[in-house]
């Protein structure tokens, strides 16, 4: 009973055998007496079912078996856009050549390992969550896409359209040679125009014939000067893996308007800046950009050093080391928001009512686009004759949106102004404090335009501790709060500044004759209480040998007006002294000083009436017999000296 069965066993096999021979010698005579160009339709009703789009292969088909890669051409090629697309086909082509992955396709994956076109259009679009190179019925399955490995173009067209982004970039293509297959280096050439974000793009430049999108060991060769709106990119090394530029090695130079519009570009916020050019060393490698060894400049200042943004993180995180020879006072403006040339518009026009105290608000709103780390330094400072600063040093991080300026500090006449600056973005109006210390400025380096005070002698020190909220520099000190303090305890200054200051015009004779002498400074001292932005005098003391100088009133921030009083108390007798309060009025921009123009025509009539009587007595009404006396120093030193210190951060010396 076995035999039979194995007899029947072997006839099926045999029979399962002689169909199989026979379906492929039919197969082999279809391919010998049509080709390939029988597989069209099917491959045709495939695409249509499974994307809904339509494939038309009109011209011969080619097929060259390997394993695993297959190689199929076609001619006459075109695979249209979804319908929601702008442009009706995504791929149009004179010829397609492809390396098809057998090893993927059993997977039911489709893998073209390299792909080669021939006087080809590409158009790719997104839209709402839709992207037209995926071939789901939706467009919106990410893993039913074809995986291309290299590209190769003789000449072609491709663009690239999102409408969420403001985006719609027309590129054309040319290989040199016109034969990929023999091309060098960067013998494919192309230029793009269009806009990239809402600005307006061209670029132009050259790599190498095969575009490699997703090997990541072999470098590809690229060079590009491309312009985006007011930027401007020159780069020239090797990009490695297109689609994720795995990594990156190339000189590229940099320059535009202000840094602040880079942001549309690397989503990162950097300070607002004047005009700029950087010329440096890029290259990426896993989560690490660093544009290193640069120089150039911003504005009238140089700039060097080096920056480096971290990714893979919450946000990315940005350090950087900044260095300058010469930092122009004047292109620091718009990093805290001030307008260019709002301080010369203001002093040349008064009635124009500009403000001297920056006024641009900060975008706080971009401030969790990135975490940072930066320290500045400036060796030389150019700044106006009046502002005897001297150079800089500020160490500024950012952590989520809260900005920290810890040490921000400054030479300012031969001593320090040493700074801590907290600004919390979290909160809307921005939450502001500073601290600020002044060690050692000197009185005869303040005021450096004032020739009457070249010769003085003494050191000034105070403290400041200001809060406030608002989202400009401006608005901060409108609404701040807190105390400002400065002391000078010992010194010397011009008796002829003094004199002056006390109108005691015999004195003022006799020491130009003569020749100025200094005099003991035995103190000054200026207190302020500072209440919802208006600085109110809690003391305002110069105690000198000759006089005491007494000051009231206050210093409106949010208007930037100037309200103080200087009534002058000689300690000695004056034959000839007009005597009358000095007022310090008018706006930031424009302060006046003023005397009481109907004291001292008071006392020059008094002079003139006397002068007819007996012309000895009309010197009596200009005698200043004093009574000035020596002002409590010590208690008003103590008291300033009282003023809430700052904290200092861990390692920050005292000076």
């Amino acid at each position: 009973m076995v035999f039979p069965s194995l007899l029947v066993l072997r006839r099926y096999v045999l029979w399962a055998l002689a169909a199989l021979l026979t379906a492929v010698l039919l197969l082999v005579l279809v391919i010998a007496l049509f080709g390939w160009n029988w597989l069209r339709a099917p491959m045709e009703r495939m695409a249509l079912q499974h994307t809904g789009r339509e494939l038309v292969l009109s011209g011969d088909l080619t097929v060259d078996f390997g394993w695993p890669v297959a190689r199929l051409h076609a001619t006459g090629v075109r695979f249209a856009n979804p319908a929601w697309a702008k442009e009706k086909q995504m791929v149009t082509a004179d010829g397609v050549a492809v390396g098809l992955d057998l090893s993927s396709l059993l997977k039911r994956n489709i893998a073209f390992t390299e792909v080669r076109l021939e006087q080809a259009s590409i158009f790719l679009e997104q839209s709402n969550k839709r992207k037209s190179w995926l071939l789901d019925i939706n467009q919106q399955d990410e893993n039913d896409r074809i995986h291309i490995g290299r590209v190769a173009l003789d000449h072609g067209t491709l663009g690239y359209d999102d409408l969420d982004q403001k985006t719609s970039i027309r590129a054309q293509l040319a290989t040199a040679s016109g034969e990929t297959s023999r091309a060098t280096a960067l013998d494919l050439s192309f230029s793009a125009t269009g806009q990239f974000k809402g600005l307006p793009l061209k670029a132009q430049g050259s790599g190498g014939p095969v575009l490699a999108l997703r090997d990541t060991s072999q470098p590809y060769p690229l060079k590009l000067t491309a312009s985006l709106g007011p930027t401007q990119v020159q780069v020239d090394g090797t990009v490695t893996g297109l689609l994720a530029f795995s990594a990156v090695d190339m000189q590229m130079a940099l320059s535009g308007g202000s840094l602040e519009q880079l942001y549309p570009l690397l989503g990162i916020a950097f300070p607002g800046t004047r005009a700029y050019s950087v010329a440096g060393h890029l290259w990426h490698v896993g989560q690490r950009w660093r544009f290193e060894k640069f120089s150039g400049r911003f504005g009238a200042s140089d700039i060097a050093g080096f920056v480096e943004v971290t990714t893979g993180g919450q946000r990315p995180v940005l350090n950087a080391v900044l260095n300058s020879r010469l930092l122009a006072l004047a292109d620091l403006g718009p990093v805290i928001g001030a307008r260019s040339g709002s301080l010369a518009q203001a002093v040349k026009d008064p009635q124009a009512q500009k403000r001297v105290l920056p006024e641009l608000p900060f975008k706080t709103e971009r401030w969790d686009s990135v975490d940072a780390d930066v320290q500045l330094s400036a060796k030389t400072l150019r700044r106006a004759e009046a502002l005897p600063l001297e150079d800089l040093s500020v160490h500024l991080k950012l952590q989520d949106s809260v900005l920290t300026l810890d040490p921000l500090n400054f030479g300012l006449a031969g001593g320090q102004l040493q700074t801590r600056i907290t600004l919390d973005g979290r909160s809307t109006p921005i939450q502001a404090s500073a601290q600020v210390r002044a060690r050692k400025l000197l009185l005869s380096k303040l005021f450096p335009t004032v020739d009457l005070n070249q010769a003085s002698i003494g050191q000034i020190n105070g403290e400041f501790k200001l809060s406030g909220t608002g989202n400009s520099v401006g608005d901060m000190l409108a609404s701040a709060n807190g105390q400002v303090g400065l002391v000078v305890a010992g010194g010397q200054v011009s008796r002829l500044m003094m004199e002056k200051i006390g109108l005691h015009l015999w004195e003022i004779l006799a020491l130009n004759l003569t020749g100025d002498k200094l005099i003991k400074l035995r103190c000054a001292v200026a207190d302020f209480q500072v209440k919802s932005g208006v600085m109110q005098t809690e003391a305002l003391v110069v105690d000198t040998q000759v006089t005491t100088l007494l000051g009231s009133g206050n210093i409106d921030l949010a208007h930037e007006q100037l309200d103080l009083t200087l009534t002058p108390k000689t300690k000695t007798t004056s034959p000839v002294a007009l005597r009358s309060p000095i007022y310090i009025r008018g706006s930031f921009a424009q302060p006046q000083v003023s005397v009481d123009k109907g004291q001292v025509a008071a006392r020059a009539a008094g002079a003139v009436a006397l002068g007819l009587v007996n012309p000895l007595l009309a010197l009596l009404p200009l005698i200043d017999a004093g009574p000035g006396q020596d002002s409590d120093c010590g208690q008003l030193v103590r008291d300033a000296r009282a003023l809430p210190r700052p904290a200092r951060s861990p390692g920050q010396v005292s000076k």
